[in-house]
This record gives structure tokens, sequence and C-alpha cells, in this order.
């Protein structure tokens, strides 16, 4: 007699089905871009906070909220993009746009992830914290909702997710925030952004622009508002650099100060792709340039140098 019994976890093409659409879903929340959360730590290692016990387990909590809330935003955009997306070179092999991850289910997701975030920061942080993060959700819908199609608008409104991140540790932990440091990460994150969006430009010369907002800004715009966004947080960091802070001065050399060699030409590093038109994935350039993450290890070096009083 033959055995009909079906087979545990149901069929080879389901479970394959199954696990198809689970890779999408985590394809979907974008885990290379959760590496940017980590400026949540940027304000408490500034001011020399080391994370041990309660503060680091506060942080930590920090950095997972923005990752839950950063993916829903993902998933509501690219329902709503969905269609420009599809005629994208690179972004047609979205999860969405691909058909890997079904609409419905992505808007679910996306708002269920938005849902979580909220109400565990309402619970689990102070209200600082909880109140920047319901307006990073908020501002970031609107965003998706038409900011994006604002020129300049969408520009700001990218560079304030990264500003949020890096101020969110400092109210998670109340430390009180240099207006130098504020300017610093502002008019980084600006940088970064525009010459994204500079790189996007020159992509989509000649070969049909998939966004509408592309059409309001030309080459030499974008150019002009990097370059002014470079030149503002280079001269930010200075002033940070030489801000009399006695405590980090102890040391035998003004290492602090010594910092602004590596910090100016990271920005020359990263302005060379800009002006190349290929700094689209500014998570790629990070990851994969050596010289920038060699600028990046000597800054870092640097910095905890002039923290440690050495």
């Amino acid at each position: 007699m033959t055995d009909t019994a079906p087979i545990r976890g149901g069929t080879p093409s389901r479970r394959a089905a199954a696990g198809r659409l689970g890779r999408g879903l985590l394809r979907a929340a974008r885990p290379r871009q959760w590496t940017k959360n980590v400026l949540v730590l940027a304000a408490p290692l500034a001011a020399g906070r080391w994370l041990t016990g309660e503060a680091a387990v506060q942080l930590v909590l920090v950095v997972v909220l923005f990752i839950v809330a950063s993916a829903s935003i993902y998933f509501l955009n690219d329902c709503l993009d969905i269609e420009d997306d599809r005629r994208h070179p690179v972004k047609r092999h979205r999860p969405v746009a691909a058909g890997e991850v079904p609409v419905p289910l992505a808007r679910a997701v996306g708002l269920l992830l938005a849902v979580v975030s909220l109400s565990a920061a309402a619970l689990l942080c102070n209200w600082r914290t909880a109140v920047l993060l319901d307006t990073y959700v908020l501002v970031q819908i609107a965003y998706c909702l038409f900011l994006k199609r604002v020129a300049l608008i969408d520009l700001a409104v990218v560079a304030s997710g990264f500003l949020m991140r890096a101020t969110a540790g400092g109210l998670a932990l109340d430390i009180p925030l240099s207006r130098w440091f504020v300017v610093t990460i502002g008019f980084g994150a600006l940088f970064a952004v525009a010459a994204k969006r500079y790189s996007e430009t020159v992509a989509a010369e000649g070969k049909g622009v998939t966004r509408d907002v592309i059409l309001q800004y030309t080459e030499g715009y974008l150019r002009f508002v990097w370059q002014l966004a470079a030149m503002a947080a280079v001269m930010a960091y200075c002033l940070w650099s030489l801000d009399e802070r006695p405590a980090m001065d102890e040391g035998v050399l003004p290492w602090r100060q010594l910092s602004v060699l590596p910090f100016v030409l990271g920005v020359l590093r990263y302005a060379m792709f800009a002006e190349r038109g290929t700094a689209e994935a500014p998570e790629d350039i990070l990851w994969h340039d050596r010289a920038l993450g060699a600028l990046a290890l000597g800054w870092a070096g640097l910095y905890g140098l002039a923290l440690s009083g050495l």
C-alpha cells in the first residue's frame, strides 16, 4: 500500500515559497541600512560617556527601536513607490517592486513595526526619546506621502533622520548636546544626502527619470548644495574641536584638534565619489572604500585619545 501521509511542515514547494517570502521580508527591511542607527551612540561617545551598565542597555534599546521604526518606513515607502521602483534599474529588484512580497502584506508589516516601535519607546524610554522617535516616524511618513516631491525639503527631511538618530543617544541619557555637535552632524548628513541625489541625477541623465523630484534639480545646483554642506560641516567640526572643554585637554598632545585632519580628509575623500556621481549608495562607499575606512579609524583613534586624556 502506498503511504499517502502528508509531509510534515507542508509540501516542499510550500516550504520553499515560505522561505522566499521570509527572505523577501528581511530584504525589504533593508538590513544593510541598519548600520546608520549606530549614530545613536554618537552623542554619548562624543561626551566621553562610555557605554557601561544601564546606559549601555538603554542605548542598545534606542538603536533597536530606530531599526524597527526605520524598517517600518522602508516597507511603507516601497508600497508607495512601487511603480517608480519598477522603472529604476536597481530598485526594481526590491522585494515589493519585484513581486516577492505582496503590497498588502508589506503595508501591514510596515504599520505593525511602526506601532511596535512607538509603543515600546513610550513604555521603555524617557519622554524626550519617545517624542523624538514619534517625530521621526511622523516626519518620515510625511516624506513618503508628499515631502519627497518638494525639492530641497526632501534633502532636509532625509538629513533630519540622521540628525535625530545622533541626538537620540544624548536625550536617552540626559546628556547636554553641544551646538557644534548638532551643526556638524546636520550639515554632514546634508552633504551625504545631497551627494546621493546628485549621483541619482547624473545616473538618470539620458536614461529616463524615475523620481519626479529629480526633474526639479540641476546638477549644478546639487553640486553647490553638497559643496556648501561639506564646507559648513568642516567649519563646525573645527569650531567644535577648538571649543573649550578642560576635561578633554589634559593630554600630552591636543588630540581633539589633531582629529580635524582625518575628518577633513575623510570629507574630501567622500567628495571624490560625489563629484564622480558615484555616491548613490553611501553605505557601499563606507563599507568598501579602504582609504575612507582608514581615515575613519584614524579619526576615532585621535578622538579616543582626547577622551582618555592621555
